[in-house]
């Protein structure tokens, strides 16, 4: 099972169709399982592509 390491939590915000009528939907985050020296975690997309970098 993979350890999650990221701080980042779904965000609250606006759906608008083409009717501009304003409801309140969920964004949640892109989590991605990644192997790093052998450990799985599960990070963000945007930190695994940051940790991809420095390795």
């Amino acid at each position: 099972m993979a350890i999650k390491v990221t701080s980042k939590r779904t965000k609250s915000v606006n759906n608008r169709p083409n009717c501009l009528k304003i409801t309140k939907r969920k964004q949640k985050v892109n989590l991605q399982n990644i192997t790093v020296n052998g450990v799985k975690i599960k990070t963000s997309a945007r930190e695994a592509r940051t940790l991809k970098k420095a390795a």
